[in-house]
């Protein structure tokens, strides 16, 4: 599919060989607080989720796609959730691998999964929560179009203390 290449990666639907990728991430407690994640996933939930996602996301209200880089390595994921097509709107993540960091993947990634989303799901606005400490993922957002709608106080406990999570935005421009 060509909506989903672009000129260093490109974007594929989740296959049963991802498993042991998916297993590592989602059992990665660094990662839990961005995930809401509380406990850990078995390989056997994470088997089943792999048989369930082909499924489409008008049913699953979600979408998880895998970046690969040109040299068939899966570098990280972009996700579409609480897809709600009634208000003509979606949440959107990325996760990059620590390894694959800081070499612009992450925002390829999201330029083609917005220009999917705009394109073929026919949404009008995309919105991203981002801890406020995220610093490069804040930058990121910000400097492909996305704008800073709101702060959502005191919404995740890390520890003992809670963090604000911003609300961005990007709004389909009609004109």
């Amino acid at each position: 599919m060509l909506t989903l290449k672009g000129e260093r990666i490109y974007l594929r639907a989740l296959e049963p060989e991802d498993l042991e990728l998916i297993y590592a991430i989602e059992n990665d407690e660094s990662v839990w607080e961005v995930s809401q994640t509380q406990t850990p996933y078995s390989r056997f939930l994470i088997k089943q989720y792999l048989e369930n996602c082909h499924k489409d996301i008008y049913e699953l209200k979600q979408l998880r796609l895998v970046i690969v880089t040109n040299d068939e390595e899966a570098v990280g994921f972009v996700d579409l959730f609480d897809f709600d097509p009634k208000n003509d709107k979606v949440g959107l993540g990325v996760l990059v691998l620590d390894h694959a960091r800081g070499k612009k993947y992450g925002r390829e990634a999201l330029e083609l999964l917005i220009a999917y989303t705009f394109k073929n799901l026919y949404v009008h606005q995309i919105y991203a929560n981002v801890l406020e400490d995220n610093l490069a993922s804040i930058k990121l957002f910000e400097s492909i179009g996305f704008v800073r709608a709101g702060i959502k106080k005191d919404w995740i406990l890390e520890g003992n203390h809670y963090k604000n999570e911003y609300l961005f935005q990007l709004i389909k421009d009609v004109h």
